[in-house]
């Protein structure tokens, strides 16, 4: 169950102010109806986080060991730093597919998700817990945490707390993560002594 509550707070706390939300307002304001975008939005989250889970999760079973773990833990680090650059709202993507607005939120999402925060997040957090689902479960449910409110609500609800707070707190998530399996990993190789 801990792989399911990280991934899901990690993820969404990182998502907050992510040009995934922000694509998610543009999808709101344009065809105002939150239901197809919603479910676009699932659809391609489900998808993407369980091939980067996959792929950490399998990372992970082939390689082992403390420079694995420090590997991971410096990971979660430049995560951190990440987290602290602003993405930019990506406005092509949501004209890459000409379908209704289900299809056209879930190539969107689907591609935009691609090399995110999100999704390398995923990739890290499978790695660490070892687990495909409940890590691509959470990450998912956090992805649409953010995202829902973010639909149904519009733009005002990026204005209740400032972009620039949700992203320290990201960052400091993502730092104490790093640290902690750093930590162990040190602690677990023998380099402590």
């Amino acid at each position: 169950m801990e792989a399911f509550l990280v991934s899901t707070g990690l993820v969404a706390v990182a998502e907050i102010g992510d040009k995934t939300q922000l694509l998610a307002l543009m999808l709101a304001a344009r065809f105002r109806r939150p239901v197809p975008i919603i479910l676009g939005i699932l659809a391609a989250t489900l998808l993407n986080h369980a091939a980067a889970a996959s792929l950490g999760y399998f990372i992970a079973r082939w390689l082992s060991g403390p420079a694995f773990q420090i590997a991971i833990g410096v990971g979660f680090i430049l995560m951190a730093a990440w987290a602290l650059i602003p993405d930019k709202d990506d406005e092509a993507a949501a004209n890459r597919s000409a379908g209704g607005v289900f299809l056209t939120t879930l190539v969107a999402f689907f591609l935009v998700e691609i090399g995110d925060k999100t999704q390398i997040a995923t990739t890290l957090l499978a790695a660490r817990f070892n687990e495909i689902f409940l890590v691509t479960l959470g990450t998912t449910f956090g992805m649409m945490l953010a995202n829902i409110p973010a639909v149904l609500v519009g733009e005002a609800a990026t204005k209740v707390v400032p972009l620039k707070y949700v992203r320290i707190a990201a960052a400091v998530v993502f730092a104490l993560i790093g640290a902690g399996v750093l930590v162990a990993a040190f602690l677990k190789s023998g380099f402590s002594s």
